[in-house]
């Protein structure tokens, strides 16, 4: 099942070791306003080789992808953030 996948602002941290750790995520939703999320806790899953994740997502061995927590209306929701150096986009597509 191909999950819809949107283009997003993200805030991140680079620490010295050169790992990234997402910290804000803003997107654009259906009226055209820019709505903000906090990543409460994340799982950096990347760096597996190239595959095909469960949202139908086909990454490389270079993309970056981090299953995020966020607070979405009072739910904690899980959305999948990746991200691909080479045109440095981030994208964004809803899990649970």
């Amino acid at each position: 099942m191909k999950a819809e996948m949107r283009t997003v602002d993200v805030i991140c941290q680079h620490s010295r070791d050169g790992t990234v750790s997402p910290m804000r995520i803003r997107t654009v939703d259906e009226d055209g306003e820019y709505q903000t999320y906090t990543v409460k806790g994340f799982r950096d899953v990347s760096y597996q080789g190239a595959r095909e994740m469960p949202d139908g997502v086909y990454v490389s061995d270079r993309t970056l992808v981090f299953e995020c927590g966020i607070m979405v209306f009072g739910r904690r929701r899980i959305v999948r953030l990746y991200y691909e150096p080479s045109s440095t986009t981030w994208r964004m597509t809803a899990v649970i």
